[in-house]
């Protein structure tokens, strides 16, 4: 008997200190909500409306029906025309759209050939989700054509940046920005807690250090091993796994510098909320899920719902994932690239100036 109560005892005390910490009270239930939430609402592998770039070169009432017909399916959305197929491939380098149609000047005689395709697909093949899902539009029977035995399909197939589907092409280059995400904020989330727990802080408020520098120290030592680990997972990729690297080395380093000072400057600003090392790392979990998740890691992008793309653009990984499949697969250059360039140092900015600013507050 004496046992149990003294197991009910600490028990007891153990609720208790839960009650206390709301942080983990919060996860109790935080965490089922959002897991919930992002594999019933957010992730949907029936892929719909992917952005799709035409370049109808024939511009008659046929082509146009087709265009109409294809739209009608849902599963594109035709966003962006195009002049000829150079301008769609320009649009595919640089992520704007997913899937190209070229319907090139002599549409209507193709039409009446059965043996010969009337138009073209140009994948983004990326993403081996897209390019199955874009192999099932072509072959989908439209108005246009009516199914004939042994007839060519309607549309042919061009794959590019990964024309044989392979897994590895879509994932390693993907795996550098999960892998910075998580060790660089999981790293700099508990920094300035790790100080406090160790009584350095009291130390660091009495020297003449500013703030600034003080999160520009904690911060730049990381962004060096964070280089390496995109060095070492390139390494790896190419050697193991055959990955291409078909950009520029120099802007794949600059990129990944910008999306490792990004996730940085988040984990600073994780562990000016966090009391406790264990606390930092739960709201890590609030990073590192989503960012797997949403970012268009793991589930295609464009098939997600609007209101998850519009949360997807806090994330940092979303944005890398643009650069870095842009610049190893696709040979696309930083001036194609200026977009989630400017997003990401936008999140720098701003968890950088909320860090110092909450930081300087504690100080006080």
């Amino acid at each position: 008997m004496r046992g149990i109560k003294r197991m009910l005892a600490v028990a007891g005390k153990e609720v208790r200190q839960l009650a206390r910490d709301r942080l983990t009270g919060g996860m109790v239930v935080g965490i089922p909500l959002i897991m919930i939430l992002l594999f019933g609402y957010a992730i949907n592998m029936d892929v719909r409306h992917l952005r799709l770039g035409i370049a109808d070169q024939a511009d008659t009432q046929r082509s146009r029906m087709l265009v109409a017909d294809i739209q009608a399916t849902q599963i594109v959305d035709a966003i962006t025309m195009a002049r000829d197929g150079a301008e769609l491939e320009e649009l595919l380098r640089r992520g704007d759209i997913v899937v190209g149609l070229l319907l090139p000047a002599d549409f209507e005689r193709r039409l009446t050939d059965p043996t010969r395709n009337a138009g073209q697909l140009m994948i983004d093949g990326a993403d081996p989700i897209v390019q199955g899902v874009a192999q099932a539009l072509a072959n989908m029977p439209f108005a246009a054509r009516p199914p004939q035995p042994a007839a060519a399909s309607l549309l042919a197939v061009r794959t590019f940046y990964n024309p044989e589907g392979r897994s590895a092409v879509q994932v390693v280059p993907g795996l550098i920005g999960l892998i910075l995400s998580f060790t660089m904020v999981l790293f700099t989330a508990v920094a300035i807690v790790r100080e406090r727990e160790r009584g350095n802080l009291e130390m660091l408020i009495t020297t003449p250090i500013r703030t600034i520098e003080l999160m520009a120290g904690k911060v730049m030592p990381y962004i060096l091993i964070g280089l390496l680990q995109v060095t070492l997972i390139l390494v790896v990729g190419i050697w193991l796994f055959d990955v291409p690297l078909v950009g520029s080395i120099l802007d794949l380093y600059i990129a990944a510098s910008a999306f490792i000072a990004a996730t940085l400057s988040i984990g600073l600003l994780i562990s000016t909320f966090a009391q406790t090392q264990f606390q930092a790392m739960q709201m890590t979990f609030f990073v590192i899920m989503p960012s797997i998740l949403l970012s268009g890691f793991v589930f295609p992008f464009d098939g997600m719902p609007v209101a998850a793309q519009i949360a997807a653009q806090i994330l940092p990984l979303t944005h890398f994932l643009l650069l870095v499949r842009g610049i190893v697969l696709k040979g696309a250059e930083l001036g194609e690239l200026l977009a989630p360039m400017r997003n990401l140092g936008i999140m720098f900015a701003i968890a950088m100036t909320i860090s110092i600013l909450r930081f300087r507050k504690r100080l006080d």
